[in-house]
């Protein structure tokens, strides 16, 4: 992929004219997908694609393109001479552009993510003896993540990283199922085999007559996956520089310091541990670590190349959106759980979440998958379908009991265009007086 990436830059730099300057991204992925049903396979195959969006450059004015390359030298070569006299045609037509911001600091960097993916036929054949006897269905991808800069300036970046995602279901029957998922860069069976263990224990009790649960406020035992769901919600804005400027992020109340968050509750954007490249399109270096909210305080803001040169604050992300969100631990034991939940319902995951009231940060959700009502520290049945209704100040804030001393890492599963490599790193979330309205 590197020489690839190279050649492509050199016919760049071969045909770029006095006057102008032209950016480059490179993106690419050799990934398998295989996909499960009834704990078998059904379907499996192997996806590489490459793609690189130009930017040209002159002046403040600019045009840029994306197109899909082959390998073949020759023939990147010709459409890439092509696709740059049809964004000179364009530069030509176009107005300045106030907002252009781009690097024009040659720092080159190089960074090789260290991994130990399984062979995928491996890696399935552990999957299906663990869940053997169970209905299965899921999807497993896995393979490296290519991102590459370069400029005409003479700057060069260069990432590689390698990781696996297994998002899976076990099917009861009816509208039951208890979901998981499991990801990373160093593939350990014994950790899928918990994981496995944890669903069986799960499935067993989804198989109990669920009860119904009263609208009212209950404590509230949030696992990872589920505040995953609350977090990404907040992210729409939360941790936008532009958002906040214009006084439409949810947490602007955080912001103006009219609430506060519980103080153990820090969230940052950690790139050098997630699996996002750390350089943006338009060539800045990313910081290792932007803490958004230190100890219930709103701290920095994520801040894209258009918004620095708006606002006048130096970059330190390529979108205004966390890739790599991470939450710090709290101090109960995952084992102890149930225990401190005492009774309550457990909440899995959550899904069509959406604003109820923006301005306080409140979201709605409904409860999915395996939830349960929890009496006296034990687990006793499933749960029907509930509807939250809850402000993050409450949630994150003054209901907050105490976060999980262990963390869950989830890559997200989404493919369109190509394999995410955004992710998270949470922990579950103990809550009081947690409101169910439907």
């Amino acid at each position: 992929m590197r020489g690839i990436f190279d050649t492509a830059v050199q016919a760049l730099e071969d045909r770029v004219r006095a006057g102008e300057v032209f950016t480059c991204y490179f993106t690419a992925e050799d990934s398998d997908f295989v996909r499960l049903n009834h704990n078998r396979v059904r379907q499996a195959g192997h996806v590489r694609q490459i793609e690189l969006s130009v930017d040209l450059i002159e002046g403040q004015r600019h045009a840029a393109a994306s197109l899909s390359l082959s390998g073949d030298g020759p023939t990147d070569r010709a459409r890439l001479e092509e696709e740059l006299s049809l964004l000179r045609a364009q530069v030509a037509c176009l107005g300045d552009d106030p907002y252009l911001l781009y690097a024009t600091e040659v720092h080159d960097t190089t960074e090789t993510r260290e991994h130990m993916l399984p062979d995928s036929t491996a890696a399935l054949s552990d999957i299906m003896d663990a869940a053997s006897g169970m209905d299965l269905v899921g999807i497993w991808a896995s393979g490296p993540l290519y991102a590459g800069f370069a400029n005409s300036l003479g700057q060069r970046n260069w990432y590689r990283a390698a990781s696996f995602n297994f998002d899976w279901s076990c099917y009861h029957g009816g509208d039951k199922a208890v979901k998981s998922t499991y990801a990373g860069s160093h593939w350990k069976p014994g950790a899928l085999a918990q994981r496995m263990g944890e669903v069986r224990e799960q499935l067993s009790v989804i198989a109990r007559p669920p009860k119904t649960i009263p609208p009212g406020r209950y404590r509230v035992y949030l696992a990872p996956t589920a505040l995953q769901e609350i977090l990404e919600m907040t992210a729409w804005g939360g941790f936008s520089l532009k958002s906040h400027r214009t006084a439409q992020t949810p947490l602007i109340k955080l912001a103006r310091n009219e609430r506060s968050l519980h103080p153990s509750v820090t969230i940052a954007e950690n790139s050098a541990e997630g699996l996002a490249p750390r350089f943006t399109p338009q060539g800045f270096t990313q910081p290792e670590r932007v803490v958004l909210i230190d100890e219930g305080r709103y701290r920095d803001c994520l801040v894209s190349p258009r918004s620095s040169k708006e606002y006048g604050e130096p970059v330190n992300a390529g979108a205004e959106v966390p890739q790599s969100l991470d939450m710090a631990p709290g101090t109960i034991p995952r084992s102890e759980v149930l225990q401190h939940l005492d009774t309550g319902l457990y909440v899995n995951n959550l899904w069509y979440a959406n604003f109820s009231d923006q301005n306080d940060c409140r979201i709605t959700a409904m409860t999915r998958f395996a939830c349960f009502w929890v009496q006296d520290g034990e687990i006793q049945e499933p749960v029907n379908v509930m509807r939250l209704d809850e402000s993050v100040y409450h949630m994150l804030g003054e209901d907050l009991i105490g976060l999980t001393r262990e963390r869950e890492f989830i890559q997200d599963s989404g493919t369109y265009g190509g394999r995410s490599s955004g992710c998270v790193r949470l922990p579950g979330a103990l809550i009081e007086d947690f409101t169910f309205t439907l």
